[in-house]
């Protein structure tokens, strides 16, 4: 008999490092899998959907313009629960750290279904920061049967919580397996500037900004900074894929209108932002999963965060965290141009994240949860 597993999620970070699940998921004859997005993020998370030919089977469709964290938690509890009845899966897979996790996860831990984890156990060490994400992750720990660690780091953080070290593999991380099969698809530019740029052989500067920790003065500062690079290096073209969020784009854009060596798009669909990451030199970011792509094509990654949960790349020496000071931006940014032996250190820097088999490893380890084989080794 075959066991049913759901896999919830919600925004296009989660589609991406879910994608190799599912698609192992379903070559496993041991499981059925079922999929349910709640649609947290909407054009996005379809653009990876169709990348990997997933096909959801429910659509809990929560997004909407402006609503608080507490509204999205309320209609992903809401609408979840009836499909959680309907469909009486054996185990519900999460990813990450978004509201859409912890509601699915304490969701199917009421209805006294087991959770399992992608990407447990990071840790920033500031409830605060990144917000809400730590909560999310810490929250979601709780009520875990199977806790899918990226690294040893991620390991040792839930250990040192008390989760117990049996329910714990450390795989590598999905997110590896899926830009390995995105970049190899070569997927084209729809944007002829960015088409022209990768002809040409421009060198590039990817720029992505959108923490909510970030919103304001700090984020406005980014901006600054932003323009303060462009007019510095004429020659380097500056490409910023601009969130939509209003907030951010109030706060940035208006620092960028008129410098003719910046591009900015809106969001790119995934197979693009892999190419352009790739055709890239520097990537300056305060994303979390751009920390882990970004050292896998061999590009050093600038952060403008105060802390990481994802440490193990800035310990190997291809991410560096530089916060969001207005002059220590241009700073960090100008010592890559300008110093071939500092670029070179970062970006042959080895990545820590993963081989490209964690999706195996993930569903290996839920076959052991449910008496139905035995994992394989850890990734080290």
């Amino acid at each position: 008999m075959t066991l049913k597993v759901m896999t919830v999620y919600g925004t296009r970070p989660e589609a991406i490092k879910v994608a190799p699940v599912v698609k192992a998921l379903e070559a496993c004859p041991d499981f059925e899998s079922t999929t349910v997005v709640t649609g947290q993020h909407r054009e996005m998370l379809d653009q990876v959907n169709a990348i990997f030919g997933i096909v959801p089977d429910h659509d809990l469709d929560v997004f909407a313009h402006g609503q608080t964290l507490n509204s999205i938690m309320a209609k992903v509890f809401d609408r979840l629960d009836p499909v959680l009845v309907q469909e009486r899966p054996d185990a519900v897979v999460v990813q990450g750290d978004t509201s859409t996790v912890a509601a699915a996860s304490i969701a199917a831990f009421y209805r006294q279904i087991p959770v399992v984890h992608i990407e447990a156990g990071l840790r920033s060490g500031d409830i605060s920061s990144p917000f809400p994400e730590e909560a999310n992750r810490k929250l979601t720990s709780q009520v875990t049967a199977l806790h899918l660690a990226p690294t040893s780091t991620s390991r040792d953080n839930l250990v040192r919580e008390d989760i117990d070290a049996a329910t714990i593999a450390v795989t590598g991380n999905t997110v590896i397996d899926a830009l390995l099969h995105t970049v190899e698809q070569q997927i084209p530019f729809t944007d002829a500037r960015l088409a022209e740029a990768e002809r040409s052989g421009r060198s590039v500067m990817l720029v992505t900004t959108h923490r909510r920790e970030n919103w304001g003065g700090a984020m406005e500062g980014v901006g600054r900074a932003l323009k303060a690079l462009a007019q510095r290096y004429p020659e380097q073209l500056l490409v910023l894929p601009a969130h939509r969020n209003p907030i951010v784009r109030e706060a940035v854009l208006p620092y960028l209108m008129g410098l003719g060596n910046v591009v900015v798009t809106e969001p790119l669909a995934y197979g693009e932002f892999t190419r352009l990451m790739a055709a890239s030199k520097i990537v300056l970011t305060d994303s979390g999963g751009v920390q882990e792509e970004a050292p896998s094509l061999g590009k050093p990654v600038l952060v403008m965060r105060e802390n990481t949960e994802r440490p193990e790349a800035v310990d190997a020496g291809t991410v560096r965290l530089i916060g969001t000071d207005e002059q220590r931006i241009v700073d960090e940014v100008s010592r890559l141009m300008d110093d071939d032996s500092h670029y070179a250190s970062m970006a042959n820097a080895v990545n820590p994240y993963g081989d490209g088999r964690a999706a195996e490893r993930s569903v290996a380890a839920m076959r052991q949860l449910f008496g139905l084989g035995e994992r394989i080794a850890d990734f080290a």
